[in-house]
């Protein structure tokens, strides 16, 4: 019997200690374990390789993913979820790990639909925006590569008495801006989930504050906007720093480690046990779960009230 894993959409810490563990049970259930090197579009090229232990000795520490990724506008299509289900076929393969976001979550809930190609999805993404799950593969490393980042530019901003916006990760959820400013004491937190009262912070911070520290979620968009008022009204000078792709990358720490090493056992048993699935590995309320992707797929994710209540004091 055949299992395969891939990655798809964008990367994150912990995706290699999940992979490295999908090797090791997957033998362990005398299961042929495959990569799918680079995402959805190396599942229709047919970039699918027997993996061994070798090739998952010493990567539990590093970030990103050693199979890679991608985003594929070509999966969408027909004729080309027909070549990725026959490359699948002529490997023996009808059972697949993937790790990704919702738009990794869709592509493969068509493919189930068409193939009845059996799958588990581990929510991968440091947004932590998919429907379903408290917690994203991922997502407590990046928070402490923004802490790191802000502590340093807490350091600069004190000595030099200016105010700095800095833009997190997010596309349309505001969550590592959200916790990243309430650990790391930030004056301001714009996210696109709460209205803010600029008028208000204004008589806040002007003239009480020495630096002024402000957090931005990029789906927000909201930064240069930001950094125009601390000039003009708040009378402050300012400086952007937009710290894009730096949030994917580093070390996996313990907890995303941890995390990984359960919802990839998780997966791999599932689909051992199960004649077809179609479903998510979940982490909700303190436990781990499976729901139906459709389930997943179904709505917009929302930030937890009790954490957007933490902001009030620095919307407005």
């Amino acid at each position: 019997m055949s299992i395969a894993i891939m990655c798809s959409g964008g990367d994150c810490a912990g995706m290699n200690p999940a992979i490295k563990t999908f090797v090791e049970r997957a033998l362990e259930f005398k299961q042929k374990p495959y990569f799918i090197y680079d995402g959805l579009e190396g599942l229709i090229d047919n970039n699918i390789k027997l993996a061994s232990h070798k090739d998952v000795s010493g990567i539990i520490h590093r970030g990103g993913t050693i199979i890679r990724s991608s985003r594929s506008k070509r999966f969408f299509e027909p004729k080309w979820r027909k070549i990725a289900y026959e490359n699948l076929k002529m490997l023996g393969i009808d059972k697949i790990v993937i790790l990704g976001g919702d738009g990794s979550f869709r592509a493969l809930e068509k493919f189930y639909e068409e193939f009845k190609v059996s799958f588990a999805g581990i929510p991968s993404t440091i947004d932590n925006d998919i429907f379903g799950t408290d917690y994203c593969l991922g997502v407590d490393t990046a928070l402490n590569v923004i802490r790191i980042s802000i502590d340093q530019i807490r350091d600069t901003a004190s000595s030099f008495k200016r105010a700095f916006v800095i833009e997190t990760m997010g596309r349309s959820c505001g969550y590592l801006a959200l916790i990243s400013a309430v650990t790391s004491g930030a004056e301001v937190c714009i996210i696109p989930e709460l209205e803010y009262d600029l008028k208000s912070l204004e008589h806040k911070l002007k003239g009480n504050r020495n630096y002024i520290l402000c957090v931005v979620s990029e789906g927000s968009k909201a930064t240069t906007k930001i950094a125009n008022w601390l000039e003009k009204d708040i009378g402050m000078q300012s400086r952007v720093t937009i710290l894009g792709h730096t949030q994917r990358g580093g070390n996996p720490t313990v907890y995303d480690r941890l995390m990984a090493f359960e919802f990839a056992r998780l997966a791999v048993d599932r689909l051992i046990k199960n004649e077809k699935t179609d479903e998510v590995v979940v982490y909700k309320d303190g436990k781990f779960e499976f729901v139906k992707i459709k389930y997943i797929n179904s709505e917009k994710i929302e930030i937890d009230s009790k954490l957007l209540e933490l902001a009030d004091r620095m919307v407005k």
